[in-house]
């Protein structure tokens, strides 16, 4: 353990003030929830808002009620490469995972296969905006639309991101958001579920309705790990919870076993000054994902909006590349990370429903993919070290529609 300057991967926004808000809520929570709720229809212009424990739990609100108006589909149509949470919502909702290959320049689908992988089985399809970069909505939606399947917009890492000016996740039928703490600003952990349909709306709050909250001591000990939280994920400080492996940071774990419950009035509490937190957020995210853009000499054209990154991604040459560079910036404490390990046909607890199924694009991504951080901590020494790392080396970098290899001076 080695104590010394060392930045986390990711890190939103958590003050004082905010701490104080959700000591509150433990006693006014009504009041918070209220408030949250009524703050995020107006931000996202939506009709219907809920507030429940963490984003795979509002994904599985949104998968049980999609079952309940189209009982006769099955298959839930994601990206192979994702977040281990998002299979583990659709087992826990009872339904069948099924997989679309990406595009490893772009880590949104391959759209010649996703047309081809839509089926009378597909309940919907999952856009996921992986670190904020949109999915091409208007290509998913042409192809969902003739074959009336719904399409689900995975925005737990893109909250205040845009397509063609439209805020993602109110773009999709329905759209659900995760506030967990590497997210862009978090509340320990939480979801959001908004949607404009009516229909979708009216199935969700028949199984919202009648699910619990949180015990008065759960809320007590979530808010003791939030204070926790906000004093060690300063780099000052990070090095300590870094050096333990125990705790399993940045570890990726498939598990369907979880709680699906409302938000408590604690963490609405803690979400008092969430739009302030998420614009400050998302413009030192621009910033910083505009200097690496430049810095590595790169024009980005997934969308004529610019991208707040929750986090820079970058594919190396090799896997050996990839790790070798993870460890020379786990030494220097510079926040670099690796993300998913696997797709998601390789889950020990999945191979056997793809053990036939190749996915090219979503291997090579699990494989060579690193991560830079973007968050507010970063300062601009922090951004001279992590480009010195990759000094005078030939690496691939993610873009929009090609891997562009260039050599940084």
């Amino acid at each position: 353990m080695k104590f010394h300057r060392t930045l986390p991967p990711t890190a939103p926004p958590m003050d004082f003030v905010s701490i104080l808000h959700g000591f509150a809520g433990l006693f006014m929570g009504k009041h918070y929830i209220t408030r949250v709720e009524r703050e995020l229809k107006r931000y996202f212009n939506v009709k219907h808002v809920w507030l429940v424990s963490s984003g795979k739990a509002g994904l599985t609100l949104i998968l049980q009620s999609l079952m309940r108006l189209y009982p006769e589909k099955n298959q839930v149509l994601i990206p192979a490469y994702t977040c281990f949470s998002v299979p583990s919502a659709i087992i826990k909702a009872g339904l069948q995972v099924s997989l679309c290959d990406i595009d490893s320049s772009t880590l949104d689908f391959d759209y010649d296969r996703l047309e081809k992988s839509v089926n009378e089985k597909t309940l919907c399809v999952l856009a996921t905006h992986l670190f904020g970069m949109p999915s091409d909505m208007a290509r998913i939606q042409n192809i969902c639309e003739d074959k009336h399947i719904p399409v689900v917009e995975d925005a737990a890492q893109a909250m205040g991101s845009k397509y063609n000016g439209k805020l993602l996740g109110t773009i999709g039928d329905v759209g659900f958001f995760s506030l967990g703490r590497g997210k862009n600003i978090t509340c320990g952990s939480g979801g959001i579920i908004i949607t404009n349909n009516d229909m979708i709306a009216d199935a969700i709050q028949k199984l919202y309705g009648p699910i619990e909250g949180q015990s008065f001591q759960k809320e007590m000990i979530e808010l003791c790990k939030v204070i926790a939280m906000a004093c060690f994920i300063r780099p000052s400080l990070y090095w300590l919870p870094a050096g333990l492996p125990f705790l399993k940071l940045g570890e990726t774990i498939f598990c369907s076993e979880f709680s699906v419950k409302k938000m408590s009035g604690m963490k609405a509490g803690l979400l008092k000054k969430w739009e302030m937190n998420l614009r400050d957020s998302n413009s030192i995210r621009l910033e910083n994902g505009a200097s690496f853009s430049e810095q590595l000499k790169l024009k980005w054209r997934l969308t004529d909006d610019e991208i707040p990154f929750l986090r820079f991604p970058v594919i190396c040459s090799d896997k050996a590349t990839q790790d070798n560079w993870y460890f020379l910036s786990k030494k220097k404490g510079l926040g670099i990370a690796k993300m998913y390990p696997t797709p998601i046909s390789e889950i020990q607890e999945m191979r056997d429903q793809f053990q036939e199924k190749k996915f090219p694009g979503a291997k090579l991504v699990a494989d060579r993919l690193l991560t830079m951080p973007t968050h507010t901590f970063m300062r601009k020494n922090d951004k001279k070290r992590i480009l010195g790392l990759f000094s005078a080396s030939f690496i691939l970098v993610l873009t929009s529609a090609l891997i562009f290899s260039f050599t940084l001076a």
